[in-house]
C-alpha cells in the first residue's frame, strides 16, 4: 500500500468522522477537486457508495460505516507498525498516548509524567482529558494506549490495574456546624445540599454511590465542571461536597474550607491505569506501566 493509498483512507476515515473535503483536503495537503476525485475512485475500489451528501456536508452511508471500521483498523495497525519499528531502531524513543480523569490533572498525572520523562527524557507524550464516560471510548477508538482513571470499567475488553487508593473528604465552610470536627459520618449532612460534577463525571457517580450506601439521595445544590468549581462554591457557603486526594486541611483565604474524615462508608476511590486487552502495545506504553505501578506501589491509602 502506497503513500498516497494511506492518504485517501486518512482522508476518508475524517470524513466520516465529521469533517467537510476542504477540511480533509487541507489537512492532506491537496485540492478539494484532487480529494473528490480520489473519494470516488475509492468508492468504484469498493464497489460502494460509502459517502452521501446530508445538506452541505457528506456523510457515511450503512457501507461507509461497515467499511470505516476496517480502514480504522488498518490505520490504527499501519501506526502502531511505525510507532514498534521506530521504538526497535531507539528504544529509549516513542510516544506514549494517555487519557485521564480531568480531576487528576492537577497532581497524579504530572507526577507519574515528570518521573518517567526523567527517566526516558526523549519519550513524547500524546495527553487528552476527559470525563470519565469518555476515557473508555479513547481505548476502543484507539487514540489513547493507555488511560488513567477511577475505578475498573468493568469492559471486557479492557484491562485494568489498579495503582492507589485516592481519599475523598467532605468540605464544608469554615463556618458549618461540623467545621470543628475532624471526622464525621457522611449520613449527618443527608438534608444538606451537595455541590456536584455534572452527570457523566467520575467523581459525580462515586458520590451518589457513597450517599446512597449511607443512607439517602444527595439533594443537588449546584453542579459544576471542575473540583476547583466545587470547592469555591463550598468555600461561598452554597452546600457541602466530597473533594478528592488529601487537600491541606488549614483553610485559606481564598477557599475558607475544612475537610473531614467520612467514617460511615468508604470515603475513597480506586485510581487505576487501563488498556486494551488484545492490542500490542508501544515499548513506551508499556514502560510507563511498570513506571506507574512501581512509583505508586508504596502508596498507602490516604494520600502520595
Amino acid at each position: 500500500m502506497s503513500a498516497m493509498d494511506l492518504q485517501v483512507l486518512r482522508s476518508f476515515q475524517a470524513v466520516a468522522q465529521g469533517l467537510t473535503v476542504t477540511e480533509a483536503a487541507a489537512e492532506a495537503r491537496v485540492t478539494q477537486p484532487a480529494l473528490s476525485r480520489a473519494l470516488r475512485r475509492l468508492e468504484e475500489e469498493v464497489g460502494a457508495q460509502l459517502l452521501q451528501r446530508v445538506g452541505r456536508v457528506l456523510r457515511p452511508t450503512p457501507a461507509g460505516r461497515v467499511f470505516k471500521e476496517y480502514v480504522d483498523a488498518v490505520l490504527d495497525s499501519y501506526d502502531q507498525g511505525r510507532r514498534a519499528v521506530a521504538e526497535a531502531v531507539d528504544p529509549d524513543t516513542g510516544t506514549v498516548s494517555l487519557a485521564f480523569l480531568h480531576t487528576l490533572g492537577t497532581w497524579l498525572v504530572p507526577r507519574l509524567v515528570t518521573g518517567f520523562r526523567e527517566e526516558f527524557p526523549r519519550v513524547r507524550f500524546e495527553l487528552y482529558q476527559h470525563v470519565e464516560n469518555g476515557l473508555v471510548q479513547h481505548l476502543l477508538d484507539a487514540t489513547a494506549d493507555l488511560v488513567i482513571t477511577s475505578g475498573d470499567p468493568g469492559h471486557p475488553l479492557i484491562t485494568w490495574r489498579r495503582l492507589l487508593v485516592e481519599p475523598l473528604w467532605l468540605a464544608v465552610p469554615t463556618g458549618h456546624r461540623l467545621a470543628e470536627r475532624r471526622r464525621v459520618r457522611l449520613a449527618e449532612v443527608a438534608e444538606e445540599p451537595f455541590i456536584l460534577l455534572k452527570p457523566g463525571y467520575g467523581l459525580r457517580s462515586v458520590t451518589e454511590t457513597l450517599c446512597r450506601r449511607a443512607g439517602f439521595a444527595p439533594f443537588v445544590g449546584f453542579e459544576g465542571e471542575e473540583v476547583h468549581t466545587l470547592r469555591g462554591l463550598v468555600a461561598a457557603g452554597l452546600g457541602v461536597s466530597l473533594i478528592p486526594s488529601s487537600p491541606d486541611t488549614a483553610a485559606t483565604p481564598d477557599f475558607p474550607i475544612r475537610y473531614l474524615e467520612i467514617t460511615d462508608v468508604r470515603g475513597a476511590r480506586d485510581i487505576g491505569v487501563a488498556w486494551l486487552s488484545g492490542r500490542t502495545l508501544p515499548p513506551a506504553s508499556r514502560r510507563f506501566i511498570d513506571h506507574a505501578l512501581r512509583v505508586t506501589a508504596g502508596v498507602a491509602d490516604g494520600g502520595w
